[in-house]
């Protein structure tokens, strides 16, 4: 269960990992100008921070209890 657990969640950092070297990419490129809004930040940020506080609940429940 720990092995599946964190190798989840390192899946999910991986992936959000990717996300935001697209994300960079196309900010530097000028994408999110053209398009007007910066929907796709958000949604990218909130995703990332969200991986970040299951990791407080995994780390919690794995290594301190």
């Amino acid at each position: 269960l720990f092995f599946f657990i964190t190798g989840f969640h390192g899946f999910h950092v991986f992936s959000g990992v990717v996300f935001l070297v697209i994300l960079f990419i196309m900010v530097a490129k000028g994408a999110m100008m053209k398009r007007g809004h910066y929907e796709m930040v958000e949604k990218v940020g909130l995703y990332w921070h969200f991986v970040d506080l299951v990791w407080v609940f995994v780390f919690t429940l794995f290594y301190l209890i």
